[in-house]
């Protein structure tokens, strides 16, 4: 099982790990991590890793069998060996940039209040699909809000519940076709503003910044048609 240290702490870009063992594939697997692999529309984290002088370039990181999470690395070379030490270091613009989308796309849940059927991230936009029938009529509304939501500055944490709390809440859950994160039977639920004064609070898996302020200025983009009941809907950081 692999430690997820971006989970204990997302800000953290560097850390020491011993490699755990190699895929049959070339993958590389660490026995604790600072790398968020594929998962919940967030792309897994890029880097490199570094022991005894070489240095690899890291393309993705993806959840492998088990609890693992296997590095992928981005150019076939030489990997290091079972038992070694090593130094792994993320592409942190392209990391925080996914923080940054992450918190603004359950912002943006808010601001849209309807079921949310799809998502994904990138460093610098995101989207989320909505299980609504027409086009929201005015773009520059939701938009205002996310910044106002931004401007707040709200605190962004964690917490966790068991899956019997979550099953007697299931307005906590707003992606309709993808299962809460769990760990050791939990389900880890991000809160965005003080506990009973929540702007915001739903099950996710994901890395978050600390506070909305970081987020910065955000832009709707385009909302497009997707299927009778789908709209697709597109926010971008505008800083």
């Amino acid at each position: 099982m692999t430690e997820m240290l971006y989970r204990e702490d997302p800000y953290l870009r560097e850390a020491p790990a011993r490699v755990s063992h190699l895929t049959a594939e070339g993958g590389i697997v660490l026995d604790r991590t600072v790398f968020y692999p594929t998962g919940g529309g967030q792309p897994g984290d890029s880097g490199w890793i570094a022991w005894d002088g070489k240095r690899l370039p890291i393309a993705a990181a993806i959840k492998g069998e088990g609890e693992d999470i296997v590095l992928v690395p981005s150019e076939a070379s030489a990997l290091p060996p079972a038992g070694a030490h090593v130094t792994q270091e993320l592409d942190w613009d392209r990391r925080y940039g996914h923080m940054r989308v992450h918190t603004a796309l359950h912002l943006l849940s808010v601001a849209v209040p309807f079921g949310v059927t799809g998502g994904q991230i990138s460093a610098a936009h995101g989207r989320l699909d909505f299980d609504m029938p027409d086009a929201p009529q005015d773009k520059g509304a939701i938009e205002e809000q996310l910044n106002e939501f931004g401007a707040l500055d709200a605190r962004v944490s964690e917490s966790w519940i068991t899956s019997q709390e979550l099953a007697a809440n299931p307005q906590l859950v707003k992606t309709m076709a993808v299962q809460p994160p769990k760990g050791a039977g939990d389900i880890r639920l991000i809160r965005i503003g003080e506990e009973g004064a929540e702007i915001d609070l739903q099950p996710c898996g994901g890395t978050h910044v600390a506070r909305t302020g970081e987020i910065g200025a955000l832009r709707i983009g385009k909302v497009e048609k997707k299927g009778r009941m789908n709209r697709r809907i597109y926010v971008h950081l505008d800083s």
